[in-house]
């Protein structure tokens, strides 16, 4: 009888290109491949919010560390990994194939019997030249280099006649390409672009000539890319990333990390760099009496609407659902209503259409300005749940029984003041280290200044509809951004239109009254 041994499964290699450093423009192989990863090796040309978003969504168990070490030594940790049966990635910036330390170790697994890939990345120079606004037609020379000894400068300098180039190297070598390239030959006063950060939150740009781009990148550190020829003039009208509403603002978003996530990216859409900062933790009552009672009714037929006021409110419902078995089929019969188009997704996410979402004003009165009168013919069942926040108005409770309803007004959940930010935190608060704050609630104004301190004068203030404008009032703050519709998406967009007005108003500002102005951030800054 023959006794076979099972061998252990040997894992994979990946060598991922992350791109130029926006986690967007990862690929979805790339993407793939690193949330299937195991071991990710990364190197220091990574940016960190690329591996932060990373991280973020790798599994959990996943061993990030430092590429470290000459190309065998990397190939050696990246086939040990695989050889006990893990997927292996050695993420890098840029393409794989544009290092040649990467292309090395691709060539020492292969000699092995390790199955492996190579997922391409789109080319540092390639892609923050675009975000920089510099096309490269024509003859495309676009390259990421680690030796700038390696460079063919008489290549350059022949591109340059043509249209223009694009290089990816170290802050610290911009001399060597610089004597580089007119040693071959490039005239001094060809204009140079210098960007560092490329394609992060944080990307500048300088534009000079050949001869004096050192020292108008002074201050430049890790990787930048050069753009060099006539293409760089049309800057003026392609800078977009840039150029977005609200480039460099530091904003505060005073909000929980679940209810900030909407608004922080249509933030960053614009080019912010939101922070978020919770000021009110959700708890669950205190008694969980009154909201058995409700869900219970809920499935006897005991309502006829049940009301949702906030996104809390409908995922305090959905939790008790689940702690008796039950799913949206027992809301079967029972209309809802919400205020915002927030809490109407937080209900469509559990697969029910909402039947009433204020067109207008999305607040208590805008519902109750759409919300039909009790019938007691066409409405046989004349009673309303109403589950929310323990510190809700009386305004929407009392309008509803104006209108012949019986309310059930239940505590589904508590507000309490979250914990104080860290110090550099609320220092920034005070200072005025943050160019904008968004305010969706009164409780988002009274907390953050209960657990923070009032934002410093400079900052603009931004709220949402008229009963936080009122708060913020009586706390002191003048409220610049108010949009006609109280949404999250109007709220960025106003702040956004308000950002455009502002640089339009600083740019034919002298400079002593630029300084002076409300916003000392990014956006004074562009007319120094």
């Amino acid at each position: 009888m023959t006794t076979r041994t099972t061998r252990k499964p040997v894992g994979r290699i990946a060598f991922v290109g992350a791109g130029p450093g926006d986690p967007g423009l990862l690929t979805r192989r790339a993407h793939d491949a690193l949330i299937d990863a195991d071991q990710v090796v990364y190197d220091r040309g990574v940016p960190e919010q690329l591996l932060a978003a990373v991280r973020a969504e790798v599994k959990e168990e996943a061993q990030f560390s430092l590429a470290e070490g000459a190309p065998g030594d990397v190939a050696n940790v990246l086939l040990s990994a695989a050889r006990s049966g893990l997927s292996a990635v050695h993420l890098v910036a840029g393409d794989p194939f544009g290092h040649e330390a990467v292309i090395k170790e691709a060539q020492a697994v292969a000699r092995t019997a390790v199955r492996f890939e190579v997922v391409p990345g789109l080319g540092q120079a390639e892609g923050v030249s675009t975000y920089a606004g510099v096309p490269l037609p024509g003859v495309r020379i676009a390259a990421d280099v680690d030796d700038v000894a390696a460079l063919d400068f008489e290549a350059l300098a022949a591109a340059v006649l043509k249209g223009s180039f694009a290089v990816a190297v170290d802050a610290g070598d911009l001399a060597a390409v610089r004597d580089g390239l007119l040693a071959a030959g490039v005239e001094p006063g060809v204009t140079v672009a210098v960007t560092g950060d490329g394609t992060g939150e944080t990307q500048y740009t300088t534009t000079s000539t050949v001869d004096s781009f050192v020292a108008a990148a002074l201050g430049f550190t890790g990787r930048v890319v050069l753009t060099v020829g006539a293409e760089v003039a049309q800057r003026d009208k392609l800078s977009w990333w840039e150029n977005r509403p609200l480039y460099g603002w530091k904003v505060l978003v005073p909000r929980t990390k679940e209810q900030a996530g909407a608004m922080s990216a249509r933030l960053r859409a614009y080019g912010a760099i939101p922070c978020e900062v919770p000021t009110i933790a959700v708890e669950p009552p205190r008694t969980p009496a009154q909201m058995e009672r409700a869900v219970k009714g809920l499935v006897d037929g005991r309502y006829a609407w049940v009301v949702f006021t906030s996104v809390n409110a409908v995922r305090a419902v959905w939790e008790k659902f689940a702690e008796h078995g039950l799913d949206a089929r027992h809301f079967g019969g029972v209309k809802i209503a919400c205020i915002g188009d927030a809490t109407a997704d937080a209900v469509r996410a559990f697969g029910i259409q909402p039947e009433l979402v204020p067109s207008g004003e999305q607040s208590s009165e805008g519902l109750l300005a759409e919300f039909s009168p009790h019938d007691e013919v066409l409405d046989p069942v004349g009673r309303v749940l109403l589950p929310r926040a323990d510190i809700a108005t009386e305004t929407l409770a009392a309008g509803l029984i104006e209108r012949g309803w019986e309310v059930d007004d239940v505590t589904a959940y508590r507000t309490v003041r979250a914990a104080p930010p860290p110090a550099e935190i609320r220092d920034a608060i005070k200072s005025g280290g943050f160019d904008a704050v968004l305010f969706t609630s009164s409780s988002t104004v009274r907390n953050l200044v209960g657990i923070a301190g009032k934002p410093h004068a400079r900052t603009v203030v931004a709220v949402i509809g008229p009963k936080t404008s009122e708060t913020a009032s009586e706390f002191g703050l003048r409220v610049d951004v108010q949009p006609p519709h109280a949404s999250v998406p109007d709220l960025v967009e106003s702040l956004a239109e308000y950002a455009v007005e502002l640089r339009e108003k600083l740019a034919t500002m002298p400079a002593k009254q630029r300084r002076g102005s409300k916003v000392q951030g990014p956006t004074a800054l562009r007319f120094r």
